[in-house]
Parts: C-alpha cells; structure tokens; sequence
C-alpha cells in the first residue's frame, strides 16, 4: 500500500470547537506540512464531508472517572472539511494541516471521510441514502470517537492507496415507522479503520458494483419466527440476519456458486 492519487486543490475547512472545551485558535503555520486526502468518486455516489479531529497535549481537558476521581487527556478540536472537485475528473481532495498551530500546538488526530449516494431514484421512490462506505483514518496513537469494538485496524505505513469493494443494498424496515434506506455493503461494518502515522497522501477508491443489488425487506411485526428477507441479484433468497452477506455478493459477482 504505498500508491496515491494527488491533486492540486485544497479543501474548505469549516473550523468549529464542537464539543470541545476549549477555546483555543486554530493557526497553522504557513509553508507547514500537510496530508492530500483524496477520494475518486463512483458514478451515483458523492464525496462525504471529512470530519476531522486535531488533538493537543500542550492543551488537555479534564475529566471524571467511575469513582468521580479527575484525570486529564489531550484537549481536541472538531473540524469539517469539504473535499473539492480536481477539475473535471472524478476525484475530490483535500489538503489538512499536520500543525494546526496557535499554543495549543495542535495535531491531525484522524479523519473520518467516504462516499455516500447522492441520487437514489433508481432504486425507487422514498429512498434515502444510507450509511456505509467510509473511511477512518488515525494518524497518532488515539482511537476516534467512532469506533467499533469488532473492526479491526489495518497499520499501515508511508503513504496508502485504499480499494475496497462495495455492493448496494436496499433495506425496507417497518417495525419503528416506515423507511427504505440505500446502503453501501464493504467487507467489514460502516467504516474502515486504518492507523497511518507517517502517510502525506492517502487516497480511497471504492469500487461500487452498481448491477449486484441485494433487496431486504423486514418484518411488519415483531414476533418470534419474524426474519429479514434478503433477495439478491443471482434470485437467491436468504432469510434471517441482520446484514447481507459481503462473502456471497463477492461469490455471485465472482461467477462462484456459495
């Protein structure tokens, strides 16, 4: 994993302390380091706002334990930043700040970042874009505030390149009102967790295989002996589960029998 896409704009940055408790100033250096994030956007799909964490030591937050004792860790900072379009082309970036500077001497901490549907008509009326396809990258040593406790993290060092495969999935859900949400199925949960240190260019193209839709329509009341039907685009029918299986829409796009 050592390829890169780069290109030559820098993203938006809408700054905020969201949540945070400090009030510090955010002032990178001019000239200083910077890390390209860039994501080559699918057909139907749009680049998600990336949201960023920068963390201080020099700045910590107090908190309070279980037994009401107080400790401190690094203070953090909250951020939105817009990826912008690289000309005409299908890939989107943003330039971040190692140093955000100010005295609090701020640190890229990680980055939340991805793809989502943009349009959803195709799939029928009343669907709304779901979670799934993102990306969570860490450059120091801290877990994000988004983490799952069953994904694990791939470390990787220098500069990355990430491909992952994804598959639409059309979930109707009627139990807690009525909805049809349009996912993206990956290996693995919502996000991807990578820990890349020392990377300057980090760039993710997910490979959308549009022609393999996996359908799931859930129970209308919730008993025993109710499951979540999902059809998928080879005819199969799968009851039970709360997921479609990422093996098999693999096997079936493959040409393997599963």
């Amino acid at each position: 994993m050592n390829a890169f896409i780069s290109g030559t704009t820098a993203g938006l940055l809408l700054f905020s302390l969201g949540g945070c408790a400090l009030n510090r100033g955010f002032s990178p250096p001019p000239g200083g380091e910077q890390v390209s994030m860039t994501v080559k956007v699918p057909q139907n799909l749009a680049a998600e706002p990336m949201q960023v964490i920068y963390r201080s030591e020099k700045c910590p937050i107090k908190r309070s334990g279980p037994d009401w004792s107080s400790y401190e860790e690094d203070g953090y900072l909250a951020t939105t930043v817009q990826p912008q379009r690289q000309g005409q082309s299908d890939v989107y970036e943003a330039k971040l700040p190692i140093n955000g500077g100010s005295s609090c001497q701020w640190q890229l901490s990680n980055v939340t970042f991805g793809v989502t549907y943009a349009n959803t008509t195709h799939f029928g009326e009343n669907v709304k874009a779901g979670p799934g396809g993102g990306v969570i990258v860490m450059f120091d040593q801290h877990l994000p505030q988004q983490r799952s406790a069953f994904e694990p993290t791939i470390k990787v060092s220098g500069d990355v390149l990430i491909r992952q495969d994804y598959y639409p999935w059309v979930s109707e859900h009627f139990i807690g009102g009525h909805e049809k949400l349009a996912w993206l199925v990956g290996e693995g949960e919502i996000y991807s967790y990578y820990r890349v240190k020392n990377a300057r260019k980090v760039a993710f193209e997910p490979l959308l295989h549009a022609d393999y839709v996996v359908y799931s329509v859930g129970p209308k009341v919730k008993k025993e002996g109710n499951h979540n039907q999902f059809t998928y685009s080879d005819g199969s029918v799968v009851v039970g589960g709360s997921d479609p299986s990422f093996e098999k829409l693999q096997a079936i796009r493959l040409g393997q029998s599963r």
